[in-house]
């Protein structure tokens, strides 16, 4: 016969000062695991919904982002005529060419030199914003074309100074007006300012292009114009789905994060598992005779050995249910990076989701299994005679 879940749950109600600490600290453990999670499926969700399945992204062969990439005008050219590009109004195709350059803009709020971080200037032509369905102007108006007037991301006008509507920055040699500010909801382009592309390319001294962008005839035509652009002798260029180009920009990142937070986790959890081994070990010193009753009673050693487990698993699930319960406020928080790909920085949400709920809880019932084993084999191969005797 089993010793019914009521035992050892009543058993923790008894020691609650012993288990609330342990709980804590396994509570705590798993709030840094979750968080590190969040940040890292935040960060891949903000830069997989700036793409559209729909839109293709062209850069140089071998770049790892547009601000490593070259393409030559000519070769714009070549790729707007293909077939597979979807025409727009008045039968102009849906392509834009951009570019982009990174300049470094002062936080606001702070003071030292460490406080400017850089920021992603895309330098834009008028039907890059249709291609970019996540666009909405929050603020102000469109920017002319060929003027030098800009439009600059909510997370931009937020988190740095001087980069408000209708304030003028300078850079590439020349004076700015923000004239807009646009809601890029949770993607990568609200750390953006984007400009005309001739006058970027003009300031920076940069003859070419950084990527070119336009949208599929038909959902299916993806295939074919890969082919066509990457099996043309005339360029070195390379094309890819939007949506991917911009999870393969958050794969080193995440991975890193992933690393970092593994490694941060296993080591807070040495000190979790031993606090759940003490509370454990201390639950069979002070149940001695306890035990050795219910082995006289007719309950086997696995009886003993699983109603001891149990009571470890549930402090590992008290641990992990009230450690998510914590993380998952951190959704309503913002921060900002850096984009290893790109070196420039990125505001994205912490985000929660299923597979990072149940990765929390089995490393939380882990820690409690690890923390009860021992002590859980030390109670069920007490001799009866010897627990009775303690009475």
């Amino acid at each position: 016969m089993a010793l019914p879940l009521s035992y050892s749950i009543r058993n923790l109600w008894r020691r609650r000062l012993t288990t609330i600490l342990t709980v804590a600290g396994m509570a705590l453990v798993v709030f840094v695991f979750a968080a590190v999670l969040m940040m890292a499926a935040g960060l891949q969700k903000t830069l997989v919904e700036t793409g559209s399945a729909q839109n293709v992204v062209v850069v140089r062969k071998g770049s790892q982002s547009e601000v490593m990439s070259a393409i030559e005008r000519r070769y714009a050219a070549i790729v707007e005529m293909l077939p597979q590009v979807a025409a727009g109004d008045a039968g102009r195709p849906f392509f834009a060419r951009e570019v982009v350059v990174l300049i470094a803009l002062k936080k606001q709020g702070e003071e030292k030199a460490s406080s400017h971080s850089n920021v992603v200037v895309r330098g834009v032509e008028s039907r890059s914003i249709p291609l970019r369905r996540q666009i909405r102007l929050a603020a102000g108006r469109l920017p002319r074309p060929g003027s030098l007037e800009i439009l600059v991301g909510n997370s931009i006008a937020q988190r740095f100074s001087g980069v408000g509507l209708n304030e003028t920055v300078n850079w590439g040699g020349r004076t700015w007006t923000v004239v807009g500010i646009f809601d890029a909801g949770n993607t990568g382009f609200a750390s953006e300012i984007w400009g005309d592309v001739d006058q970027v390319m003009q300031a920076f001294r940069r003859p070419v292009y950084s990527s070119l962008i336009f949208r599929l005839k038909t959902p299916d035509a993806f295939d074919a114009v890969k082919t066509a652009i990457e099996n043309d002798p005339r360029f070195p260029l390379e094309a890819r789905r939007e949506t991917q180009y911009y999870a393969d920009q958050s794969a080193m990142m995440a991975k890193f994060l992933r690393i970092l937070g593994t490694t941060l986790t296993i080591v807070f959890s040495i000190g979790a598992i031993i606090g759940a081994m003490i509370t454990m070990y201390s639950a069979v010193a002070n149940r001695t005779a306890e035990i050795g009753t219910l082995r006289a009673l007719g309950f086997r050693r696995r009886n003993i050995l699983l109603a001891f487990l149990t009571e470890s698993l549930l402090l590992g699930f008290l641990g992990g249910a009230i450690g998510l319960f914590f993380a998952s406020f951190m959704q309503w928080m913002t921060i900002s990076t850096v984009n290893f790909q790109t070196f420039s920085e990125l505001a994205f949400r912490f985000t929660l989701t299923p597979g990072i709920v149940a990765e929390s809880m089995t490393f939380a019932l882990l820690m409690g299994f690890l923390g009860g084993m021992l002590p859980a084999l030390r109670a069920s191969r007490l001799k009866i005679v010897d627990a009775l005797r303690s009475v």
